[in-house]
């Protein structure tokens, strides 16, 4: 087959592996519109159950990711000066760099025989004529996607909460967060480690927190030294670096959740955020990329037809990822509704951070929560399975 791959990302990338690793014959060409070396963003995370699948899939690729990662296996909470809360997640958590991460999946394309052309901009299926399938794995602005947006039917769903995706040279051993209160409401961040000399720190607030403390008008410089003070206690010194737009103001976004009506068109497949995207706070966009890879190959090879080929990925990637779909859109409502459980014990407010996924937990006051967390602990499942038997929607959370 002659498959030219649109968007140089994870997905597309590890695609060409795995396409390549069942059958050599095929001749697959990644498109890459930057330039080699340019990406956005800083440490990228996955977990332990992630590699295990990687080494089983592609042993090369998967020893280099993890012989350049750093793990964690904690967690730590910095909550107003009140308290420092750790606790051991249970499973081990992964960061690299993006931009390594890239580079080693490229290395290992090219090993296979992928040709892989960066600086190569594909507006449209039209100028890829000997292709027999195509896929559009160029990101959550996919122009391929939005050539025939009438068929794709994407649709964007925006989170309330403005964020910011940093880096720094701080070191975090640990998954760690940090709860600021400002006179304008909190702010928060998270930051984990990727490389044995920078950390991602990902910052977060509402919009009335964020215009109380001016960072909507603030240029990328002040916007920095502000947070910088509001996290020094997790920066012990050290800078943020952000990356600014060319004018010089800050980089804040709000999430826009993707989904689509379908996800092929003729010889068309979307992957990875071109198809679909996942709140940031569960840390499954990797992840998501690399199983949509793998479930393209799988069913390229195993079915007879390009069409049901293409049905059957998409049926089946759907039902894969629904669960960590709907614990994004859980995780980013808990941080949208961080009021309702700031003032908690820091051990409570740490231990329904955990439980953020939880379909109960917005119907249930927090306290209650806490102590039915506590007492069925030892029965695996059964606050998710109590949450299943929610069915009605309130106009709010409980109180």
């Amino acid at each position: 087959m002659k498959v030219a791959c649109v968007g140089g990302g994870p997905a597309n990338l590890y695609f060409s592996i795995l396409m390549k690793r069942v059958d050599p014959s095929h001749d697959i060409t990644v498109y890459e519109r930057n330039p080699a070396g340019s990406t956005y963003g800083w440490g990228v995370t996955y977990w332990d159950e992630l590699l295990g699948y990687l080494l089983a899939a592609d042993p090369e690729s998967a020893s280099a990711i993890r012989a350049n990662s750093v793990h964690w296996d904690s967690w730590v909470a910095h909550i107003r000066d009140r308290a420092t809360v750790t606790v051991d997640h249970g499973d081990e958590g992964f960061g690299i760099g993006r931009h390594l991460l890239l580079d080693i999946l490229v290395e290992r394309a090219r090993a296979l025989g992928v040709r892989v052309e960066f600086e190569r901009e594909i507006t449209g299926e039209h100028e890829l004529p000997e292709a027999e399938l195509i896929v559009a794995g160029d990101g959550v602005k996919s122009t391929l996607r939005q050539r025939h947006a009438d068929h794709f039917g994407p649709e964007f769903a925006v989170g309330d909460n403005y964020y910011t995706w940093l880096g720094t040279t701080q070191i975090f051993k640990a998954f760690t967060f940090a709860f600021a209160e400002t006179p304008h409401g909190w702010i928060w961040c998270y930051g984990y480690g990727f490389s044995r000399t920078h950390s991602t720190c990902v910052v977060e607030c509402s919009p009335a927190t964020w215009r109380g403390l001016g960072l909507h008008e603030a240029n990328e410089a002040d916007s920095l030294a502000l947070l910088e003070k509001l996290f020094s206690e997790i920066l012990d010194g050290h800078p943020l670096i952000g990356r600014a737009h060319p004018d010089g103001s800050s980089h804040w976004l709000k999430f826009r959740t993707l989904t689509c009506r379908t996800w092929h068109r003729d010889n068309v497949v979307l992957i990875g955020d071109a198809a679909h995207t996942t709140h940031y706070s569960v840390g499954a966009g990797t992840a998501l990329a690399l199983g949509d890879a793998a479930g393209l190959v799988n069913a390229l090879h195993e079915e007879t037809t390009l069409p049901a080929a293409l049905a059957r990925y998409e049926r089946d990637r759907r039902a894969a990822i629904l669960g960590t779909q709907k614990a994004a859109r859980r995780s980013a409502q808990w941080y949208e509704s961080l009021p309702r459980y700031i003032d908690l014990s820091p051990r409570q407010m740490f231990t329904l951070l955990g439980h953020r996924h939880s379909p109960l937990l917005p119907y249930v006051p927090p306290r209650l929560f806490y102590v039915i967390s506590q007492v069925v602990e030892s029965v695996p499942g059964l606050v998710s399975w109590l949450g299943s038997k929610v069915t009605r929607t309130p106009d709010a959370p409980a109180k």
